[in-house]
């Protein structure tokens, strides 16, 4: 069974139109608010891969990606990541 994978594309900080793929939304009950994780399947420096967060409407018929502003909310994004990585770490050793 293949997981179908949701893609779309945004206006980077150099104006150029750039493929994303979501990895993940989610709903926060402390915010009230709709986050979407997702990458642009590049790497950083050290060699892993750059994902992104925003906040958006999913009832809106065109989606408008705006920016996470505070630290609260980059916080709840951060321990989603954390547990979602050491999950898939868990899952990994588990295979051996």
């Amino acid at each position: 069974m293949k997981e179908e994978q949701m893609t779309f594309k945004v206006i980077n900080d150099e104006g150029k139109e750039v493929e994303c793929e979501a990895l993940f939304t989610f709903e926060s009950d402390e915010t009230n608010k709709n986050y979407i994780v997702y990458t642009d399947n590049t790497l950083d420096e050290e060699g892993n891969t750059k994902v992104y967060a925003s906040i958006y409407n999913p009832d809106e018929d065109e989606t408008k990606l705006l920016p996470i502003q505070t630290d609260k909310e980059w916080k709840i994004i951060e321990t989603i990541l954390e547990e979602l990585q050491n999950e898939a770490f868990n899952n990994m050793k588990g295979e051996e």
